[in-house]
């Protein structure tokens, strides 16, 4: 007898947590399925031949138009759980940004709205991302 593997798809992305010096993390409001008009992270797929920093930089000025070199992210963790989407396996990789005072942030992408949280009065969050903002907040 022998074994049968089963293979699973996984897609990989990237998030990114911009608090600036007031200690606010900067959300989206979803405009698409999963959790449509909830709060989130920037954030999304990691594009072919494109590296996981590369991304974060990339959704982040999409999404909210604030632009960082790659400087300006640091890596925070992985979030790797099954069950995390429920579109299927997904893995992130997680960046923190110290972002300026006086960042502004407007929606574009696939955001709705973009909005400065107070990191001890967050909403709600689609995914598990009040878990990878806590784990960004603790590097602080």
């Amino acid at each position: 007898m022998t074994e049968i593997e089963t293979f699973e798809t996984i897609r990989l992305t990237s998030d990114v947590v911009a608090i600036d010096p007031a200690g606010r993390v900067l959300l989206i409001e979803r405009g698409w399925a999963p959790y449509a008009g909830c709060w989130a992270l920037p954030g999304g797929h990691v594009d072919p031949g494109e590296t996981s920093l590369t991304a974060a930089g990339r959704e982040l000025a999409e999404e909210t138009g604030v632009v960082l070199g790659a400087a300006g992210l640091r890596q925070i963790g992985v979030w790797d759980q099954p069950g995390r989407d429920p579109r299927g396996r997904y893995v992130t990789i997680a960046y923190l940004a110290a972002v300026p005072e006086g960042t502004t942030a407007t929606p574009g992408d696939d955001a709705i709205a973009t909005r400065w949280y107070p990191l001890d009065a967050l909403p709600e969050l689609a995914f598990d991302h009040s878990d990878i903002i806590r784990a960004a907040a603790a590097q602080l």
